[in-house]
Protein backbone atom coordinates (compact mmCIF):
# COMPACT_ATOMS: atom_id res chain seq x y z
CA UNK A 1 0.00 0.00 0.00
CA UNK A 2 1.25 3.57 -0.88
CA UNK A 3 2.40 6.53 1.84
CA UNK A 4 -0.74 8.22 0.39
CA UNK A 5 -3.84 7.70 -1.99
CA UNK A 6 -3.30 8.76 -5.02
CA UNK A 7 -4.63 9.37 -8.46
CA UNK A 8 -3.01 9.97 -11.81
CA UNK A 9 -2.49 10.49 -15.26
CA UNK A 10 -0.29 8.90 -17.52
CA UNK A 11 1.62 9.97 -20.00
CA UNK A 12 0.61 9.51 -23.50
CA UNK A 13 3.89 8.11 -24.08
CA UNK A 14 7.03 7.34 -22.50
CA UNK A 15 6.98 9.62 -19.66
CA UNK A 16 9.78 12.64 -20.16
CA UNK A 17 9.14 13.29 -16.42
CA UNK A 18 7.09 13.20 -13.61
CA UNK A 19 4.82 16.33 -12.14
CA UNK A 20 3.43 15.72 -8.26
CA UNK A 21 0.50 17.73 -7.70
CA UNK A 22 -0.21 18.64 -4.52
CA UNK A 23 -3.91 20.16 -3.93
CA UNK A 24 -5.15 22.70 -0.67
CA UNK A 25 -6.54 22.77 2.24
CA UNK A 26 -10.14 20.54 2.13
CA UNK A 27 -9.75 19.70 -0.91
CA UNK A 28 -8.83 15.54 -2.03
CA UNK A 29 -6.55 13.68 -4.94
CA UNK A 30 -9.42 14.75 -7.79
CA UNK A 31 -8.90 18.61 -6.78
CA UNK A 32 -5.78 19.03 -9.10
CA UNK A 33 -6.18 16.02 -11.52
CA UNK A 34 -7.98 17.70 -14.30
CA UNK A 35 -5.15 20.26 -13.93
CA UNK A 36 -2.93 17.34 -15.44
CA UNK A 37 -4.08 18.52 -18.94
CA UNK A 38 -4.11 22.27 -18.70
CA UNK A 39 -0.47 22.34 -17.35
CA UNK A 40 0.66 19.15 -19.99
CA UNK A 41 -1.28 19.60 -22.74
CA UNK A 42 0.81 17.25 -24.41
CA UNK A 43 0.99 14.30 -22.17
CA UNK A 44 4.51 14.48 -22.23
CA UNK A 45 4.36 14.03 -18.15
CA UNK A 46 3.32 11.43 -15.63
CA UNK A 47 1.06 13.20 -13.41
CA UNK A 48 0.19 11.93 -9.83
CA UNK A 49 -1.84 13.90 -7.07
CA UNK A 50 -1.46 12.53 -3.89
CA UNK A 51 -4.43 12.81 -1.22
CA UNK A 52 -3.19 14.79 2.49
CA UNK A 53 -2.89 12.49 5.38
CA UNK A 54 -5.25 14.62 8.34
CA UNK A 55 -8.89 15.19 8.42
CA UNK A 56 -10.06 17.88 10.60
CA UNK A 57 -13.26 17.84 12.84
CA UNK A 58 -15.19 20.60 11.48
CA UNK A 59 -13.06 20.63 8.36
CA UNK A 60 -14.09 18.83 4.77
CA UNK A 61 -11.69 17.10 2.84
CA UNK A 62 -8.07 16.80 3.65
CA UNK A 63 -5.49 18.45 5.22
CA UNK A 64 -1.42 18.44 5.18
CA UNK A 65 -0.93 19.94 8.96
CA UNK A 66 -2.85 22.70 11.08
CA UNK A 67 -2.98 26.07 10.54
CA UNK A 68 -2.41 27.49 14.34
CA UNK A 69 -1.21 30.71 11.83
CA UNK A 70 -0.98 31.26 8.25
CA UNK A 71 2.88 31.25 7.09
CA UNK A 72 3.53 28.97 10.53
CA UNK A 73 2.24 25.42 10.17
CA UNK A 74 1.90 23.45 13.52
CA UNK A 75 5.28 21.68 13.79
CA UNK A 76 3.88 18.22 14.71
CA UNK A 77 1.61 17.68 11.72
CA UNK A 78 3.49 19.28 9.83
CA UNK A 79 6.68 16.96 10.02
CA UNK A 80 4.03 13.41 9.97
CA UNK A 81 2.92 14.36 6.77
CA UNK A 82 6.39 15.60 5.33
CA UNK A 83 7.27 12.19 6.24
CA UNK A 84 4.41 10.76 4.13
CA UNK A 85 5.04 12.78 1.23
CA UNK A 86 8.95 12.00 1.48
CA UNK A 87 8.13 8.09 1.24
CA UNK A 88 5.28 8.77 -1.52
CA UNK A 89 7.87 10.97 -3.44
CA UNK A 90 9.99 7.84 -3.47
CA UNK A 91 7.88 5.28 -4.05
CA UNK A 92 6.62 7.30 -7.53
CA UNK A 93 10.23 7.55 -8.34
CA UNK A 94 10.70 4.09 -7.65
CA UNK A 95 7.60 2.83 -9.49
CA UNK A 96 8.21 5.01 -12.66
CA UNK A 97 11.28 4.79 -13.07
CA UNK A 98 11.53 8.96 -12.94
CA UNK A 99 14.95 10.59 -11.35
CA UNK A 100 14.04 13.47 -9.01
CA UNK A 101 15.58 15.55 -11.85
CA UNK A 102 13.07 15.30 -14.24
CA UNK A 103 10.52 15.79 -11.73
CA UNK A 104 8.14 18.79 -10.58
CA UNK A 105 6.48 19.40 -7.38
CA UNK A 106 3.44 21.59 -7.81
CA UNK A 107 0.64 22.61 -5.64
CA UNK A 108 -1.68 25.53 -4.62
CA UNK A 109 -2.30 26.91 -1.34
CA UNK A 110 -1.56 24.36 1.21
CA UNK A 111 -0.11 22.19 -1.74
CA UNK A 112 2.45 25.17 -2.79
CA UNK A 113 4.01 25.05 0.92
CA UNK A 114 4.51 21.40 1.11
CA UNK A 115 6.08 21.11 -2.73
CA UNK A 116 8.43 24.06 -0.96
CA UNK A 117 8.95 21.82 2.28
CA UNK A 118 9.86 18.67 -0.04
CA UNK A 119 11.78 20.84 -3.05
CA UNK A 120 13.55 23.18 -0.41
CA UNK A 121 14.80 20.02 1.70
CA UNK A 122 18.42 19.35 2.35
CA UNK A 123 17.97 16.02 3.58
CA UNK A 124 15.87 15.35 0.07
CA UNK A 125 16.80 15.20 -3.37
CA UNK A 126 16.22 18.22 -5.42
CA UNK A 127 13.57 18.10 -7.87
CA UNK A 128 13.91 19.90 -11.33
CA UNK A 129 11.46 22.80 -10.14
CA UNK A 130 8.67 23.50 -8.00
CA UNK A 131 5.39 25.29 -9.32
CA UNK A 132 3.78 27.61 -6.77
CA UNK A 133 -0.05 29.06 -6.67
CA UNK A 134 -0.96 30.79 -4.31
CA UNK A 135 1.44 30.09 -1.34
CA UNK A 136 4.72 30.34 0.84
CA UNK A 137 7.60 28.74 2.07
CA UNK A 138 6.99 27.90 5.50
CA UNK A 139 8.19 28.96 9.17
CA UNK A 140 8.45 25.69 11.21
CA UNK A 141 10.88 24.99 14.16
CA UNK A 142 12.78 22.04 13.18
CA UNK A 143 12.61 22.97 9.63
CA UNK A 144 14.56 25.37 7.21
CA UNK A 145 14.68 25.60 3.68
CA UNK A 146 18.24 24.92 2.03
CA UNK A 147 17.72 27.19 -0.71
CA UNK A 148 21.76 27.65 -1.65
CA UNK A 149 21.49 23.35 -1.94
CA UNK A 150 18.57 23.30 -4.18
CA UNK A 151 20.03 25.82 -6.47
CA UNK A 152 23.35 23.97 -6.61
CA UNK A 153 20.88 20.94 -7.96
CA UNK A 154 19.38 22.95 -10.90
CA UNK A 155 16.24 23.54 -9.26
CA UNK A 156 13.72 26.46 -10.51
CA UNK A 157 10.58 28.30 -9.85
CA UNK A 158 7.79 29.06 -10.80
CA UNK A 159 5.52 31.06 -8.38
CA UNK A 160 2.15 32.85 -9.14
CA UNK A 161 0.12 34.85 -6.68
CA UNK A 162 -2.94 37.39 -6.58
CA UNK A 163 -3.04 40.75 -4.67
CA UNK A 164 -5.93 40.41 -3.86
CA UNK A 165 -5.78 36.60 -1.90
CA UNK A 166 -7.75 36.75 1.44
CA UNK A 167 -6.23 33.80 3.13
CA UNK A 168 -2.56 34.03 1.80
CA UNK A 169 -1.02 37.20 1.33
CA UNK A 170 0.69 38.15 -1.45
CA UNK A 171 3.47 39.30 0.47
CA UNK A 172 4.02 35.96 1.24
CA UNK A 173 5.25 35.28 -2.41
CA UNK A 174 7.29 38.35 -2.62
CA UNK A 175 9.02 36.82 0.25
CA UNK A 176 9.34 33.09 -1.14
CA UNK A 177 10.77 35.56 -4.59
CA UNK A 178 13.24 37.02 -3.14
CA UNK A 179 14.59 34.09 -0.40
CA UNK A 180 15.09 31.97 -3.39
CA UNK A 181 16.60 34.86 -5.87
CA UNK A 182 18.68 35.57 -2.85
CA UNK A 183 19.84 31.89 -2.95
CA UNK A 184 20.62 31.95 -6.81
CA UNK A 185 17.14 29.95 -7.40
CA UNK A 186 15.92 30.82 -11.02
CA UNK A 187 12.63 32.30 -9.91
CA UNK A 188 9.73 32.99 -12.80
CA UNK A 189 7.49 35.56 -10.52
CA UNK A 190 3.45 36.07 -11.28
CA UNK A 191 0.99 38.09 -9.75
CA UNK A 192 -1.98 39.39 -11.06
CA UNK A 193 -5.55 41.19 -9.52
CA UNK A 194 -6.52 37.81 -8.67
CA UNK A 195 -7.87 36.34 -5.38
CA UNK A 196 -7.11 32.91 -3.83
CA UNK A 197 -7.58 30.70 -6.85
CA UNK A 198 -5.29 29.97 -9.57
CA UNK A 199 -5.25 33.32 -11.79
CA UNK A 200 -5.90 31.08 -15.77
CA UNK A 201 -3.85 34.21 -17.12
CA UNK A 202 -0.84 32.61 -15.54
CA UNK A 203 -1.70 29.23 -17.05
CA UNK A 204 -0.15 29.82 -20.01
CA UNK A 205 3.24 30.93 -18.46
CA UNK A 206 3.29 28.02 -15.89
CA UNK A 207 2.43 25.65 -19.06
CA UNK A 208 5.90 27.24 -21.19
CA UNK A 209 8.18 26.83 -17.66
CA UNK A 210 7.11 23.51 -16.92
CA UNK A 211 8.10 22.62 -20.94
CA UNK A 212 11.15 23.66 -20.34
CA UNK A 213 11.79 22.91 -16.77
CA UNK A 214 11.28 18.43 -17.75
Amino acid sequence: MSALAFEERPAAGEAAGLLVLHHGRGADEHDLLSLADVLDPEQRLHVVTPRAPLTVPGWPGNHWYLVPRVGYPDADSFRAAHRRLATFHDEQWERTGTAPENTVFGGFSMGSVMSYALGLDGSRPAPAGVLAFSGFVPTVDGWQPDVAGAAASGLRAFVAHGRNDPVMDVAFARRARDLLEAGAVPVEYHESDAAHHIDPDHVPAAVQWLSATV
